[in-house]
């Protein structure tokens, strides 16, 4: 039996992905999590929710919502080089409400950027302020 072939219970699976059964349950019923073969007792899981529980954990766990999971789940056939599903941009939505931070360089000069899009953590958003800042200052001293 390849690894691939491998069949999971509940309790199995709520194992190998530290998931209540009841978190795998809402997964399934929210379509984040492909339903189990079979039914009742003899119900079992594959290698692929295996797959669809620790990819939802770790997007989990790198601060994504469960619409956003859903997004970049439907999405998987767009893959970068790495093989990683590349987040689909969110359409903007009318009533959506997007914050912004704006970086003053000088008049006429600003950065804007959108966290959430960004993919940046705080710091290194300020550490992006900071270089461009400096950035700038060189260049206007070399001019003058």
């Amino acid at each position: 039996m390849k690894n691939n072939d491998k069949t999971f219970s509940l309790e199995e699976l709520c194992s190998l992905v530290n998931m209540s059964k009841r978190k795998i349950r809402f997964y399934i019923q929210k379509g984040l999590v492909d339903s189990p073969k079979g039914t009742g007792k003899g119900a079992y899981y594959t290698h692929r929710n295996l797959e669809q529980l620790l990819t939802i954990r770790k997007w989990k766990e790198a601060g994504l919502t469960l619409e956003r999971i859903q997004d970049l789940l439907e999405s998987e056939n767009r893959e970068t080089d790495s093989g990683t599903p590349v987040p689909p941009p969110r359409p903007k939505q009318p009533g959506s409400i997007e914050v912004w931070s704006h970086l003053l360089i000088s008049d006429g000069i600003e950065l804007h950027i959108e966290p959430n899009r960004s993919g940046l953590t705080p710091e290194q958003t300020r550490t992006l302020c900071r270089t461009v800042l400096e950035q700038f200052e060189k260049i206007k001293a070399e001019n003058n």
